[in-house]
């Protein structure tokens, strides 16, 4: 093995424990088992070797291959019980509730550029059981121009200041240092940044700043501007791991522990439809590295492509199966416009795999 092997564990066979049978492993202490991996070993972009092989194989499979330590790391991440985010168990799904504070996000049912809107939906959101509110005073929809800090800052503090007040649970979804750390002080507990934090040469110390403060790192090709002008992967599902883990260790480095951080692959961020059903289809390998995975398929534009082109008003349905597609791969946290809907989806969902375990 050279010192550049780079191996890489995707749990398949997915479901309740007992269903999956003997050879099944807990997926992140959450409610799924795994009876087989998809092992790959690369040496740079070089596939070295690819085998789907049942969980009780898998260490010789590594010894033979040299990168026993490796597989005893990644099984562990991806066995190991997830530590409560921002005060929630992960053994559960959590709904991350979209409050945007912009005249121009993609889907206009989530524009609130009245705070006074923003505020009434997001305790609504509250009431119908979202566990986090994800404030956002600036579109990140492909081709968007940015905005100022001073002008994010106007949008986003009273909604997210009186939302923390009345009890509620509250992300800042932004890419500036300043915007994160004015909303910390105003009650915010988390930060999700699509940048994941390499954004603002800030953002890092900010987050590290306070011990209490959970982080989503994102995945975005480009810019909001860029990002869709023809993205291209060698593999994408392994490109965007390999960055999560590089932006994890940069944050662990900064003092932001993985229990702190959730990842997200960032779909539509950059990628084709192509793309971003790869990205789903293989979502469970991002447990591999030991955070939370979010997953925010709400609404885009992938699902009305995969039907008759509906606009975002019209892909309640879609966001629905992406959901329970994420569900089904282990994914603890979603990023909904629709609440009580996905709450209902995923407690069917819920109910059902429990009955199988």
């Amino acid at each position: 093995m050279a010192a550049t092997d780079k191996l890489t564990l995707r749990p398949l066979g997915l479901g309740g424990v007992a269903e999956v049978g003997a050879r099944a492993l807990s997926l992140a202490g959450g409610p799924l088992g795994f009876s087989a991996a998809e092992a790959v070993l690369r040496r740079g972009a070089a596939v070295l070797a690819r085998e789907i092989l049942p969980t009780d194989a898998l260490e010789a499979w590594a010894a033979a291959h040299g990168v026993q330590e490796q597989a005893a790391r990644i099984l562990g991440r991806l066995i190991a019980p997830r530590a409560d985010f921002a005060g929630l168990a992960l053994s559960r799904p959590i709904l991350m509730g979209v409050i945007n504070v912009t005249p121009d996000s993609f889907y206009e049912g989530s524009r609130r550029p009245d705070s006074r809107r923003a505020i009434e939906d997001g305790l609504a959101m509250w009431e119908e059981g979202a566990e986090i509110l994800d404030v956002g005073g600036e579109s990140t929809r492909p081709g968007a121009e940015p905005i100022g800090e001073d002008e994010e800052r106007r949008r986003v503090l009273p909604v997210v200041a009186t939302l923390a007040e009345a009890g509620a649970r509250v992300s800042i979804d932004s890419r500036h240092a300043g915007v994160m750390e004015a909303a910390l002080q105003a009650g915010a507990r988390l930060v999700n940044d699509v940048t994941a934090l390499s954004g603002d040469a800030r953002a890092l110390d900010v987050v590290a700043a306070r011990e209490d403060t959970g982080v989503v790192l994102m995945h975005m090709r480009g810019d909001p501007r860029t990002m869709q002008a023809n993205p291209s992967y060698a593999d994408v599902t392994l490109d965007i791991y390999d960055y999560l883990e590089d932006r994890i260790a940069v944050c662990e480095a900064a003092g932001i522990g993985r229990e702190r951080i959730a990842v997200d692959p960032g779909i539509g961020f950059g990628k084709t439809l192509a793309h971003n059903l790869r990205l789903l289809e293989q979502l469970a390998v991002y447990h591999a590295l030991g955070s939370a995975v979010l997953l925010g398929a709400s609404r885009k534009s992938f699902i009305g492509a995969l039907s008759r082109n509906e606009k975002p008003a019209a892909r309640q349905p879609g966001s629905l199966a992406a959901v329970l597609a994420g569900a089904a791969r282990g994914c603890q946290i979603f990023r909904v416009h629709d609440v009580p809907e996905t709450r209902q989806a995923l407690k069917v969902w819920q109910a059902i795999t429990e009955a199988e375990s």
